[in-house]
């Protein structure tokens, strides 16, 4: 009795262990599947899931892959298109490809420009309106070429022409009414130092160039005298160059006087009356 009760349990294991191995096997994850022992049943589940998983990879990538030649073969021949409608275009306009790649770097440059001057602030853009006057001399020309309309450009050249609009500033400027030497000790020296105009004495020209209508000589400005003062910043060219040539004037003027002196004896030189 004791050795058939044993013999049932050893059976009901076995049948167990067997049931066990044909159940379906986990083939998400290789490394667990290597490491379990599988029945032979159990493997070949496996490779059939894989081998559809690759089926249906496939049968995607050669979808893609269609897809793409698809768009390939279309954007050729939108290329193509576009090509001869460009081509058309030039005809209409008289113009070649050299015209259209002359002008497209000439349009390039111009934008350079202009996105240069837009970073500057308002005071230097003020003291540079020149160059801003060139770049709309320029876009005015480029405007007269027929190539400009092609549509390549035009957006670009609208968008250029409305950017160096927005580049015109009016020059901040201000007023110093002239006191008195006894007062102020007022010259252009003096007044280009104060605190409140440059604090800095050698920014006069800025000064004079700004009044050449009521100064001819600098070292000469009277009482009352209302004076336009610029913006402070560096000197521009034309306010160095007056300076230069005010300079120069001064040196002339002193080594006429010594050579004056020299010439003329002091016994020569007779004494006005007192009265």
């Amino acid at each position: 009795m004791k050795y058939s009760i044993l013999l049932v349990i050893f059976t009901c294991f076995s049948l167990g262990s067997v049931f066990a191995a044909d159940e379906a096997p986990d083939c998400s994850k290789n490394e667990e599947f290597m490491k379990m022992n599988y029945s032979r049943d159990q493997g070949d589940i496996c490779i059939k899931e894989w081998q559809t998983k690759v089926n249906e990879l496939k049968a995607k990538l050669d979808a893609a892959t269609a897809a793409t030649q698809k768009s390939e073969a279309e954007l050729a021949r939108v290329t193509t298109a576009v090509a001869d409608c460009n081509k058309d275009l030039y005809r209409l306009i008289g113009a070649t490809d050299a015209d259209v790649n002359a002008f497209r770097e000439r349009l390039g440059r111009l934008e350079a420009n202009i996105r240069e001057m837009k970073a500057l602030s308002d005071d230097v853009l003020a003291d540079r309106q020149d160059k801003v006057k060139m770049l709309e001399d320029e876009w005015n020309q480029l405007k007269q070429i027929k190539v400009s309309i092609l549509p390549e450009f035009y957006n670009r050249m609208v968008q250029a022409g409305r950017d160096i609009k927005g580049l015109y500033r009016q020059k901040k400027t201000k007023e110093y009414i002239v006191q008195t030497w006894a007062k102020e000790r007022d010259c252009l020296w003096t007044i280009s130092g104060k605190q409140e105009i440059y604090a800095d004495p050698f920014q006069w020209p800025k000064i004079w160039q700004a009044n050449t209508d009521q100064i001819r000589n600098p070292d000469i400005i009277h009482p009352g005298q209302r004076l336009l003062i610029p913006p402070a910043g560096e000197k521009t060219s034309e306010e160095m160059k007056a300076e230069r040539s005010y300079w120069r004037k001064k040196r002339a003027a002193m080594t006429a006087n010594q050579e004056q002196a020299v010439e003329t004896p002091a016994s020569t030189t007779t004494p006005k009356s007192g009265k």
